[in-house]
């Protein structure tokens, strides 16, 4: 905790002393002899001749390292690497991942993860039994003709990797977390588990609720905690937990049970909730990762403006930008987040850069559909388990409007009361959706559409993006998803 309080207190200093550390120990990789890292010292320097990359730019010096090269991104040899998942594209990113990444930013996180709850709720209990770990699968890197090195998904690499005194304390053994045949993989998780002393969670929300319902089905009960009784905390990421709440509060009825989100990608460990009940996380500033910042108007731009963490302001919305002890350089890693605070700078998950609809000028992002749609569903007594949406553009004689599909665990009331606290809320938290509805002058009502349970499921199986850190796009800007999943709406009925 006093390392924590550390960089909370001189978030700056411990910034720029990083910088130098990533900067120094990188000069002599192909990157920075190509990019002249020995001539830079300062983060305007940095900014000046440092280019901003996305995995594309980076991807042939990955692809090299996944061969067998070395000293290409960052001098130590990089044996494994993150499957990224963090779109339903078909196409894989592998994230390079370092002895350093792994020591000095996933385990870290996960120790200081560990401190912040026990600090926060000193007369838990958690130790007393298993932490259940919901991860993806890893395998040997066919690229490599060696066989020397591997990838899978992040969680997989990690679990791969922890120290004896970890593996100890988790469950299921990793024969089983480790599977790749995800529906195989639900049922061995399940019949393990449920015979263990559980007291903590951590995982999807999606793929955990999809495991105790599992688990709930094999003991023919409704009340997880005839299970497990000593569960006490259910650690989340990689999705809004608001639309979830409510699922989780019905598949575990205790009104001590404590959640608590963390920030955790392919490319690094970025915030912990430092505060029970808060809605947004500490940025972690000692993980080895230096931070810039994009403003969201100039996201799209060939070449934006950027600005440093000493530069952003509350209340608005920026693209995050990372250079990484594990050689990723001024990044994109395709998140939008939102500063709550800055002392200490605390963060909310706004969205993907690429997961947005503004298709009319509306700019409707991740976070304002899912307040949205918690919203709709408290108001109708809703059990929301997913959902999509996308722009219906403009016909004959017909407004553009948003359309959605929802797959419900219980369903609304009343549809149309739904439809209309979903729209209501929107306008209420965005005055450009606002705008645009405004007497429906260039936004009719939005279209919502009921999904079977189970339809989403079966999207993500057919398109090979089952567990692990894969989740479902919110939203998009095209119809690509929701055409996909009206068509498997269409087939089924």
């Amino acid at each position: 905790m006093h390392q924590i309080e550390l960089f909370m207190k001189y978030p700056h200093e411990v910034q720029e002393e990083l910088f130098k550390k990533l900067i120094t120990t990188a000069r002599n990789t192909e990157y920075g002899r190509t990019h002249g890292f020995a001539d830079v010292h300062t983060p305007e320097q940095f900014r000046r001749l440092i280019p901003v990359v996305s995995y594309e730019d980076i991807c042939p010096y990955i692809e090299r390292n996944m061969e067998g090269e070395q000293n290409l991104l960052w001098p130590s040899d990089v044996k494994w690497f993150a499957k990224s998942s963090g779109t339903t594209n078909a196409r894989s990113k592998f994230i390079p991942v370092s002895y350093e990444t792994l020591e000095d930013c996933h385990f870290k996180g996960g120790k200081d993860m560990l401190s912040i709850y026990c600090n926060n709720y000193p007369d838990t209990k958690m130790f007393s039994g298993k932490g259940l770990t919901i991860g993806g699968s890893q395998q040997i890197n066919q690229f490599d003709a060696n066989q020397e090195s591997f990838y899978g998904d992040v969680s997989a690499v990690i679990m791969s990797n922890l120290p004896y005194w970890a593996q100890l304390i988790r469950t299921p053994t990793l024969d089983i977390a480790l599977m790749d045949e995800w529906e195989s993989k639900i049922d061995k998780m399940a019949e393990h588990t449920m015979e263990v002393n559980v007291t903590s969670i951590s995982g999807v929300p999606t793929w955990t609720i999809v495991l105790l319902q599992r688990i709930l089905e094999l003991k023919g009960t409704d009340n997880i905690l005839d299970v497990w009784p000593n569960l006490e905390v259910f650690f989340h990421g990689a999705v809004a937990f608001g639309p979830y709440r409510d699922i989780f509060n019905r598949l575990i009825p205790k009104d001590d049970m404590r959640y608590m989100e963390t920030y955790n990608a392919s490319e690094g460990f970025f915030g912990i909730q430092i505060e029970p009940g808060s809605d947004d996380m500490l940025l972690m500033l000692d993980y080895g990762i230096y931070y810039e910042f994009i403003p969201f108007h100039e996201i799209h731009k060939e070449h934006p403006q950027v600005i440093g963490l000493d530069e952003v302001e509350i209340g608005k919305q920026y693209a995050i930008l990372i250079s990484t002890n594990a050689g990723l350089w001024r990044y994109k890693i395709g998140d939008t987040v939102q500063f709550t605070s800055t002392d200490p700078y605390r963060i909310k998950i706004s969205g993907r850069t690429k997961h947005f609809i503004n298709a009319f000028g509306e700019e409707v992002v991740v976070e304002n559909a899912e307040r949205a749609i918690a919203k709709a569903a408290e108001y109708t007594g809703a059990l929301i388990n997913n959902f999509t949406a996308a722009p219906k553009y403009f016909g004959e004689n017909q407004n553009g409007a948003h359309e959605w599909i929802v797959e419900f665990e219980r369903d609304p009331s009343d549809l149309d009361e739904f439809t209309k606290v979903l729209d209501s809320t929107l306008r209420s938290i965005n005055s450009d959706y606002d705008a645009k509805r405004h007497k429906s002058i260039a936004l009719s009502p939005p279209i919502v559409h009921m999904a079977e349970h189970g339809t989403f499921y079966e999207w993500m199986r057919r398109r090979g993006k089952l567990g692990g850190q894969n989740k479902v796009p919110r939203l998009s800007n095209s119809r690509e998803y929701l055409d996909d999943i009206l068509n498997l709406i269409t087939e089924k009925a």
